[in-house]
């Protein structure tokens, strides 16, 4: 019988924790099935956060290191000033990158550290149980708000994209999403292209992947997914927000 489709190199064989909808599966997949396209896999060193993809390590069929909670990128750029010639990229949540973290990311992007950031973006803490995170929009319920989230109370949601692509160390920066095949296909695009980027050796490439977490959500994954195109995306706009430098797509 031939084969049509298998599992990347890239992943293990082990069997992925996260809930039923959840878009980090296609996340992983997409990363995986780059870093084998580019020849990078068997060289790739990896950075884990903590939050949902707290477990990436047993996914990525790569050298992967466990980072303290928001300390991914601080870890990231000891491994690649150490490991010049190898790809190094930390994978992180909004919760792990946009609050605890801001600080490590912000600064990494200003010396324009030469790894890869892989955000995803779904608008809350899903790990700990559903709580308001900075990128939570307007109007948003979650446990620690539950009329939902006020300007008055938290102010805006911060865009991670647009505030790092005012950095210069930050040269490229691209906001996608993994709702539909479409969009599948822009993103792992986003994701190659920051990918060799980097091994370019031009400076730090970050790409936010907008995410459902229909458990916290309260919704299906269908409705999830319904619920980011209307939502999400109308606050967060996908596309390319920064490329600076060699232009390899």
């Amino acid at each position: 019988m031939a084969v049509v489709y298998e599992k990347s190199k890239g992943l293990t064989d082990a069997e992925l924790h996260y809930c039923p909808g959840c878009h980090h599966g296609i996340i992983h997949k997409l990363v995986a099935e780059t870093l084998v396209e580019l020849g990078l896999l068997d060289g790739a060193i990896g950075v884990c956060p903590v939050g949902c993809s707290v477990f990436a390590f047993k996914y990525f069929n790569c050298d992967m290191l466990e980072a303290a909670h928001g300390r991914a990128p601080a870890v990231a750029t000891g491994i690649k000033r150490t490991h010049p010639d190898q790809a190094v990229f930390t994978y992180q949540g909004d919760g792990d990158l946009a609050s605890i973290g801001a600080a490590e990311i912000v600064h990494a992007a200003m010396r324009g550290e030469k790894f890869t950031t892989i955000f995803v973006n779904n608008a809350i803490y899903g790990m700990t149980g559903g709580q308001m995170a900075p990128t939570t929009l307007i109007g948003q319920r979650a446990t620690t708000c539950q009329e939902g989230r006020t300007v008055q109370q938290a102010g805006m949601p911060i865009r991670v994209a647009e505030m790092l692509s005012t950095l210069d160390g930050c040269v490229y920066a691209e906001r996608v999403c993994v709702t539909d095949i479409a969009n599948l296909n822009k993103a792992k695009k986003a994701i190659k292209t920051a990918f060799q980027k980097q091994m370019a050796g031009e400076g730090f490439t970050f790409v936010e992947v907008l995410s459902t977490c229909p458990t916290n959500w309260g919704l299906t994954p269908v409705k999830a997914v319904e619920w980011l195109k209307e939502n999400m995306i109308p606050y967060y706009p996908l596309g390319v927000i920064k490329d600076k430098g060699l232009e390899v797509r």
